[in-house]
């Protein structure tokens, strides 16, 4: 199930949030939990009681954890309850990857490669596995006592708002606010979060959904059997497509929260006015570089290590780790590798550069750098990203003919516009204000039309049409 669906739309969520709004506050983590187990359990049930039964071994873990003293146990349920959640992420995202390498490297020598069954990878694991360590690590640093019921630990775990695509929440953030929202369960929060949900489902199927389906095709052609310009335009139309698809999805989370009570943290910022790929990393999918930081940069030593090359290897080590968060391929692990690069060469003169070079003409290099990224990322291969790479540069002819729907260019023009228009000053605080300030007066009013617009447009194209994937859903 999922948020772009009708069967979400017009089912799933005004069934659940009449059920949650007429439940007396005191219950109503039980209705959020309900609803939450159903939605995942629609979409993924073989995989619903691993999760279950994953979540009430880490709590008891982290239980003993909180009431010892001695801190060589700690350390010992700490490394078991990390251990656990790794070992399932492991197992399900990576045996594949893993074997099919193995058995690669054996072949070179001639022999036999081990048989194995293909794992299906269950919905939203990178993204539990990582709340479920903030968890673990936030109460073992003493961050945040633990919750002293089980269900409430769930609930953080399995709130379907963020539980597929995120954003990450980390544990200490949201604690209190899942024993108490009695605070931020108010109407005005509830008008927020109707029209951000509203604002994200119109970013996903007006304008990621447009784009992704020709991106599709021109991928689907083969990097051979395309052209220079049909090259530019696919990546430039992926970059919109991801940023559309991705922020659209936290848009929902985040409005979907605001209306249960929940505050969750934004995801995204403006990533593509970013000057270097450093800003562009603080704009990106923020929650999961706050996670990378907190809970893997800063334990190898962060800034505080003796020499500048222990510094790089720590920061290109941990991008290293997050393309293969992104996935099992080579290709996400050289993406990952690529953004850590850039990282390091920031820190060394690219930084001073675009401080020389000016807004515009930065802003410009830093998207042509990304645009360089996302081919590794969307290739199905390392081999079909070099052969891409080489269509863009190699500036062919327009071969063969190709026909592009009007509609995609009307499309890709709204999208470079919205990703671009933040660059102007002001813009920035003038979309939080508008995004996350009462509605009230003429706003409200005004608001309220232009949510209906969109929301019966959005739903005239989701019956419409059959393409309808969220690119993030396989991470």
């Amino acid at each position: 199930m999922v948020f772009s669906s009708s069967l979400f739309l017009v089912y799933f969520l005004p069934v659940f949030l009449v059920a949650y709004y007429l439940t007396p506050r005191k219950y109503r983590n039980w209705i959020a939990l309900a609803g939450s187990i159903l939605f995942y359990a629609w979409g993924a049930p073989k995989f619903i009681f691993i999760l279950l039964g994953t979540t009430f071994i880490v709590f008891h873990l982290v239980r003993w954890m909180s009431d010892t003293d001695k801190r060589l146990h700690q350390r010992l349920l700490l490394t078991l309850a990390v251990s656990i959640n790794l070992g399932f992420l492991i197992y399900f995202k990576y045996s594949n990857f893993l074997v099919d390498n193995l058995n690669g490297f054996l072949s070179v020598f001639g022999l036999n490669g081990l048989h194995w069954t293909k794992l299906v990878m269950p919905i939203g694991i990178s993204f539990y596995t990582f709340e479920t360590i903030t968890y673990v690590v936030d109460v073992y640093r003493k961050i945040h006592k633990p919750l002293k019921s089980f269900w409430d630990y769930q609930l953080y775990i399995i709130l379907f708002p963020k539980l597929i695509a995120g954003p990450i929440i980390r544990y200490h953030e949201i604690a209190d606010q899942i024993v108490d929202r009695s605070a931020t369960e108010t109407p005005d929060n509830r008008i927020i979060g109707l029209y951000r949900f509203i604002l994200g489902l119109a970013k996903k199927v007006l304008i990621a959904n447009v784009l992704g389906e020709q991106v599709d095709q021109i991928f689907a052609m083969g990097p051979g059997n395309i052209s220079s310009p049909i090259a530019w335009i696919g990546i430039i139309a992926y970059s919109f497509q991801i940023y559309y698809d991705f922020s659209g999805y936290s848009d929902m989370a985040i409005g979907l929260g605001k209306m249960m009570g929940f505050t969750f943290m934004e995801n995204f910022n403006n990533p593509y006015i970013s000057r270097t790929i450093t800003e562009f990393w603080r704009r990106w999918h923020i929650t999961l570089g706050r996670w990378m930081k907190n809970y893997l940069y800063i334990p190898l030593g962060g800034n505080r290590v003796k020499t500048q090359a222990r510094l790089f290897f720590n920061l290109w080590l941990v991008f290293l780790f997050s393309g293969l968060w992104h996935g099992a391929a080579w290709n996400f692990v050289v993406w990952g590798g690529f953004h850590g690069l850039f990282l390091i060469l920031d820190r060394l003169f690219l930084l001073k550069w675009s401080e020389k070079m000016g807004k515009i003409p930065s802003v410009l290099l830093t998207y042509l750098i990304t645009l360089v990224g996302w081919v590794l990322f969307r290739s199905e291969s390392l081999g079909d990203a070099w052969t891409y790479l080489g269509k863009m540069f190699s500036f062919e002819s327009w071969y063969p003919a190709w026909t592009l729907n009007p509609q995609f260019w009307i499309i890709l023009a709204a999208g470079a516009f919205f990703a671009f228009f933040g660059v102007f000053g002001g813009v920035e605080k003038w979309q939080m204000k508008m995004i996350d300030q009462p509605y009230n007066g003429k706003k409200l009013w005004i608001g309220g039309a232009i949510a209906l617009v969109l929301l019966a447009w959005s739903m005239a194209s989701i019956t419409s049409a059959g393409f309808n994937p969220f690119i993030y859903f396989r991470f």
